[in-house]
């Protein structure tokens, strides 16, 4: 075999294998971009599971705290008319523990107690809140509602004298709050005493 073809031989068997080294190459890089591909496309898929479950499970177990904007808008009223019935009920559970307990400025027990601890331990107990113990500082929590859209739950304000008092509304133009002349006890807003000292009513839960 002279030098040329042994030349041209070596040449043929130097490209050929490039080539072969080349494919493989690619096809590990290939390989490798399916696994991430396949890897992101689980990765977006499990993300997109645990976003579903999640609003399921708020959907599902709806609160008293907001409306979901993926509501309609009866599903919200239905839920929210169910969740204010339920309110009042707990409402006036609370309120037969407490009727009657004579009213003691600064008392926070069942010896004695004063309108805004009343309301301090009414929300603590049955809606799982925080509420300041001043009147003042509650009169500042939520927002403020017109007199004529009252809810369950809202807090309503008297300026009597030079001091405040509150009380939490329950329905038909009712509040409970303990009184400094009745103790705890349920009060009607149009009655002509807290009619002319009613001051304003906040809303805390949605």
């Amino acid at each position: 075999m002279n030098f040329k073809n042994l030349l041209i031989i070596s040449m043929c068997i130097y490209l050929f294998t490039g080539c072969s080294y080349k494919s493989m190459e690619q096809s590990i890089d290939m390989t490798d971009n399916n696994t991430n591909s396949t890897f992101r496309s689980a990765s977006l898929e499990n993300t997109i599971n645990q976003k579903d479950l999640k609003y399921n499970k708020y959907k599902t177990n709806s609160n008293i705290q907001a409306k979901n904007d993926t509501f309609q808008d009866n599903d919200y009223a239905n839920s929210n008319t169910t969740i204010k019935q339920d309110l009042n009920t707990d409402l006036y559970d609370f309120y037969a523990k407490w009727e009657g307990v004579r009213y003691k400025l600064g008392g926070e027990s069942m010896t004695g107690i004063d309108c805004s601890a009343f309301i301090q331990k009414a929300f603590e107990e049955k809606l799982a809140l925080e509420m300041p113990r001043t009147t003042l500082l509650q009169a500042k929590v939520g927002k403020e509602v017109n007199k004529d859209e009252l809810e369950v739950g809202d807090l309503v304000f008297f300026k009597t004298g030079r001091t405040k008092h509150v009380g939490i509304y329950m329905e038909n133009g009712k509040f409970m709050h303990a009184s400094t002349s009745n103790g705890v006890t349920i009060s009607e807003l149009n009655n002509s005493y807290f009619a002319k000292n009613y001051w304003k009513a906040q809303r805390i839960i949605n």
